[in-house]
């Protein structure tokens, strides 16, 4: 690799002042390589994707598991990475910003924290006291911060209550604001607005509002969770079953 962590977080910054990037999630370094190779301007790591690569599920890989994956896929490619760091691994805001500057530490140019243990949310305080200790510990390092709420994905969809805590944590010093699950076109707009001239980052989901769309409505970027993890272990379902029922190839 010839760019320095450096090098990528001036990159990172520039993608968010305008326009509208797909930021796609590999979940290992062999992913990360084809990403970049097909021309992608930035990466991010996924949760999901990197514990099933593993053999688990999504929130069981320990705190230093996860910095040593981060660790590999920065090192791995000069693209900038955001680095999906759960909620912190803490649940004190003091220990959240210990553990982001570990983050930090791993050469990533962005990482988001979410406002959610276990189903339920934060209460709306704790949660943007914990996006304000983020910030503090990343302040004198060029990295985004990315605010997430995580209502849509536990059944909690009111739109306006998460655009308000979206607002509280974009004053509190977050860069990116991020509700994944949020397909509505009018409800994303609106997020839009509420935190110009913030970044919004919405997740791609299938068979809801694509790309150009998104960009239309002012989304600065567009990632893909573990989605695409999830189609490379389906695509290699099917190859094995193939392989058991007949004899080959699918």
């Amino acid at each position: 690799m010839t760019l320095s962590p450096a090098d990528k977080r001036r990159a990172f910054r520039a993608l968010h002042r305008d326009g509208c990037f797909i930021l796609p999630n590999p979940w290992d370094i062999g992913s990360a390589r084809v990403l970049e190779a097909a021309g992608f301007k930035a990466l991010a790591s996924t949760s999901s994707g990197a514990a099933a690569a593993v053999g688990r599920k999504d929130g069981e890989l320990t705190r230093d598991e996860v910095l040593a994956h981060l660790r590999g896929l920065a090192a791995a490619t000069d693209l900038p990475l955001n680095a999906d760091f759960e909620g912190g691994f803490a649940d004190d805001p003091e220990e959240v910003a210990a553990n982001v500057a570990l983050a930090v530490e791993t050469g990533v140019a962005g990482l988001s924290i979410e406002d959610r243990t276990g189903r339920a949310l934060y209460e709306t305080r704790h949660a943007v006291e914990r996006i304000a200790a983020a910030r503090a510990a990343i302040d004198g390092e060029d990295v985004i911060l990315v605010a997430r709420t995580e209502g849509f994905l536990i059944g909690q969809t009111d739109v306006h209550a998460a655009i308000d805590r979206l607002v509280t944590m974009a004053q509190a010093g977050a860069d990116c604001l991020y509700a994944p699950g949020m397909d509505d076109p009018a409800a994303i707009a609106a997020l839009v607005r509420a935190v110009a001239p913030k970044a919004v980052n919405v997740l791609l989901r299938r068979g809801a509002i694509t790309v150009p769309e998104l960009a239309d409505l002012g989304v600065r970027r567009v990632s893909t969770g573990g989605e695409l993890a999830h189609i490379a272990r389906r695509a290699l379902e099917a190859a094995a079953q193939s392989l058991v029922e007949v004899g080959g190839y699918p």
